[in-house]
């Protein structure tokens, strides 16, 4: 979401360090040369001014404790002095010693580290512990006791409270709340002739008076469920209470699957995964389309738009009600369902939550128990601190007892009751920054990470989180959206970092952006490709992607449309040849995934209907649009039209994941970028134990082309671009042995071939791509004639030309489509 607050930029070169060259390897993730300016996305969002270089400061006296008298909540006060921190806890910052360029910010480390110690010791003395602490929805909104319902509203600034609903006719007389000396109004709702007196899936709402005297009706704040009347235009939402019996309930089946070395993550939006023009449910979702997911061999999904939000195209960002499922999408059983199915199917999946702002939405959401109170009385900041003027939304008190509850409980609650396997937290930037990185360039300068700009209270929350989610659930999968780069956010809680395990790398789609926008194909350039897919901090993981759904909203289009453009909507057919637009656009919608894939990260992400070049962009129902679906839906009858193109791109993406599943590159932390030539368009890299070649050139095919290696040996090819089940021209014979020469002295890199000791030579169409692994010599492996990672398409193609099923992934090329290359051969050569 943030990148919509401005445009991302080049990252700039490491100092004391060049780009990679054609002689050069560039060695990422192996040593520590240019570590502290090896950042992994800097970035401008469009910045007249840089904030000026000023340490945070460290004092005593700005510290914040508490008194309590409940286990239910607490009041902020000024006094410090009763909770200090042993030096311990604080002096040993990991991270210095990562990157000693830090050293200069010990302090600011040191604070914030001594913030967050004093903040899990606060909840071990009053609250049992953090993760304790973060059970606030066994406490807050609606809970079963013995004998009744109690419901608790934290809401300190209501002079007088009552809980109304069906179950009373909306007459709160009988059912006033009382409160106690933390703000927090309670009752209890005793059964009724052994039943619940508030019957399941019935609506109600908490009714207050503020300080100006007037009675005003919101959804509680920790409602499970929230619905509308769809019959009636721009209705307010009503809170549900949800507590289904045993018989309703769904039960989990399936454990959650093992986590992977590397995530490959769908990100996919529910509503608008039909293929018609309408909201899909859970449900459909779960049957239709996490099929489609596994057999595309992604191991990671990623669900937005999960936390119910009154505006349907805010595409979930603007969240009403944080504990509760969209009910457009159906129930919160439905949800279970869709989970507990993608982890049948071995599917992790992670939930896009939203703890950087809230909707401005009044009526329907948590803002409406603003009502101009202070700050430690809110969820909110007051005034110009509390608002985000780009996105109009509300900006949390991370400061705050009750907010941190909240938020931290919340983490909790879809892990536990939904069985999420992880989070993407959005709009990180925003939250690490009092300037929410509005009007802010981002430059590499570490003032601009560590000084009175930095909202520390904000880190102190992700610390807080990070630390909760890494001992409730160790292997769940955290992933912050954060375009500033600040050191640090990727590395673990005990080292002083904010306990990400990855970040997004978010200056690579808006490089390709950029080319496909502002260059022709002679003007790119090798080496800044592989500069921006390879400038990360070596020591931070991150997740690299050539678009999300950023990139597809209405007013911007997807790479495939930017490269085909209107000839998508009448040259897509395989039943008449290619244009050289088709052509070059197929080409380069497999290049460039599978470069920003082998070579940008640690994980990759890819949104949903991308895979096969999904033409259009996404329009949400609107005024502008006259309220229309028909480009809020993704047409899998595209893909799955046989005699359509889309079906190239969509087994080249299967075929790149299946890729790493065989040979595990991304986990790997051998990344060697040997050769980046701007004459020939050509980047050559080592990944793990692969050598990938990549031949950007428009019309320059390369017969003998000589590639640089580690080991020496036999290779063959394991993924090729043009082959002809991805829409190529089989160009490139994949029963070929490649043997490796040996290249100058051994132990003395400059006398080798780009540094590399080894080499051997290749076949390099234009615009292809290709992919060497090194042959085992054993038995076992010479018994394999070849270990090409592709799909079922090319044999079916061969036997018939009616539709195929693309559900089932194979390791080889058929001995058909062999056949098939050598027939072809044949008769080019006749």
């Amino acid at each position: 979401m943030l990148r919509s607050l401005g445009s991302i930029a080049a990252p700039p070169p490491l100092r004391g360090s060049s780009p990679s060259s054609d002689k050069t390897p560039t060695r990422v993730l192996r040593n520590n040369h240019g570590l502290r300016n090896c950042l992994p996305n800097a970035s401008t969002w469009q910045s007249r001014k840089l904030l000026g270089h000023h340490v945070f400061p460290i004092s005593s006296n700005s510290y914040r404790n508490f008194s309590h008298g409940s286990p239910i909540s607490a009041v902020v006060t000024d006094d410090s002095s009763t909770m200090m921190t042993s030096d311990e806890d604080t002096e040993n910052i990991g991270i210095l010693g990562l990157d000693p360029g830090l050293e200069p910010f010990k302090d600011h480390f040191k604070y914030r580290m001594r913030k967050y110690v004093d903040q899990k010791k606060l909840f071990e003395k009053y609250e049992g512990g953090l993760e304790e602490f973060a059970r606030g929805y066994l406490k807050f909104g609606f809970n079963r006791e013995e004998d009744g319902i109690v419901y608790r509203e934290w809401a300190p600034a209501a002079q007088e409270a009552a809980l109304i609903g069906d179950f009373n006719g909306w007459d709160g007389s009988s059912h006033k709340m009382e409160k106690n000396e933390f703000g927090v109004w309670s009752i209890k709702i005793a059964d009724s002739v052994g039943k619940p007196a508030i019957p399941h899936n019935s609506k109600v709402k908490f009714r207050f008076k503020h300080g100006d005297g007037v009675w005003v009706d919101r959804i509680p704040a920790w409602i499970k469920y929230a619905t509308v009347d769809p019959t009636r235009f721009a209705a307010p939402y009503d809170g549900v209470y949800w507590d289904p019996p045993s018989s309703e309930r769904y039960e989990f089946k399936y454990p959650r699957p093992p986590k992977p070395k590397a995530p490959r993550i769908y990100e996919a939006h529910v509503g608008m995964s039909s293929t018609e023009p309408c909201i899909s449910s859970y449900r459909e979702f779960a049957d239709d389309v996490l099929p489609r997911i596994q057999r595309n061999n992604y191991n990671t999904v990623q669900l937005m738009a999960i936390m119910e939000h009154s505006y349907y195209g805010s595409f979930g960002y603007h969240v009403t009600n944080f504990f509760a499922v969209s009910s457009r999408s159906g129930t919160p059983e439905d949800l279970k369902y869709l989970i507990d199915k993608a982890h049948s199917l071995g599917l992790r999946v992670l939930m896009d939550v939203v703890h950087s702002h809230a909707s401005n939405n009044v009526t329907d959401g948590l803002n409406g128990f603003d009502v101009g109170q202070n700050s430690q009385e809110s969820y909110f900041q007051t005034g110009d601190q509390g608002y985000h003027k780009l996105w109009d939304s509300k900006l949390f008190n991370y400061g705050n007892w009750e907010v941190l509850r909240f938020l931290l409980s919340n983490l909790r609650w879809w892990l536990e009751e939904f069985k999420f396997d992880g989070f993407r937290f959005d709009g990180v930037t925003s939250m690490l920054y009092h300037h929410h990185g509005i009007n802010m360039v981002f430059t590499g300068d570490y003032n601009e990470y560590f000084s009175e700009a930095t909202d520390v209270d904000a880190v102190v929350y992700l610390m807080l989180a990070n630390s909760l989610l890494n001992s409730i659930l160790p292997d769940a999968t955290v992933i912050a959206e954060d375009v500033s780069g600040m050191p640090g956010l990727g590395r673990p809680v005990s080292e002083g970092g904010t306990g990400f395990e990855y970040r997004l790398a978010m200056a690579i789609p808006d490089r390709w952006i950029d080319y496909l926008k502002n260059k022709n194909d002679e003007e790119w350039s090798m080496k800044e490709i592989s500069w921006s897919l390879t400038n990360r901090r070596y020591t931070e993981k991150c997740v690299s992607y050539a678009e999300s759904h950023d990139q597809a909203i209405v007013g911007d289009k997807t790479i495939a449309f930017f490269l085909m453009d209107r000839e998508m909507y009448s040259g897509m057919s395989c039943l008449t040849d290619a244009s050289p637009t088709i052509e070059r656009g197929i080409a380069l919608h497999k290049m460039i995934h599978f470069i920003t894939m082998a070579l940008g990260g640690e994980g990759y992400l890819n949104f949903m209907g991308n895979e096969f070049g999904h033409p259009d962009w996404i329009d949400f129902p609107r005024e502008g649009n006259e309220w229309s679906y028909e480009k809020c839906r993704r047409q899998w009858n595209l893909v799955d039209t046989e005699h359509l193109r889309y079906k190239f791109m969509d087994a080249f993406d299967r075929a790149m994941n299946a890729l790493d599943d065989r040979f595990p590159f991304l986990s790997s932390t051998k990344q060697i970028v040997s050769s980046t030539n701007e004459e020939d368009k050509v980047i050559v890299f080592e990944r793990g134990d692969l050598v990938f070649v990549f031949n950007f050139h428009s019309t320059n095919t390369y017969d003998g082309y000589k590639v640089g290696c580690d080991l020496p040996g036999k290779y063959r090819i394991a993924l090729d671009s043009d082959a002809w089940e991805f829409g190529g021209h089989g160009r490139v014979g994949h029963d070929v042995d490649h043997f490796t020469s040996p290249e100058g002295t051994p132990g003395v890199p400059e006398t080798n071939f780009n540094n590399r000791p080894n080499s051997f030579k290749v076949l390099l169409p234009a615009r292809t791509c290709a992919v060497y692994y090194r042959v085992e010599e054993s038995p076992e492996e010479n018994s394999n004639e070849e270990l090409v990672i592709t799909t079922k398409v090319a044999a079916e193609q061969e036997d018939t030309a009616k539709s195929a099923s693309l559900e089932d992934d194979v390791v080889g090329i058929s001995k058909q489509a062999q056949t098939r290359r050598k027939d072809v051969d044949k008769e080019t050569s006749d």
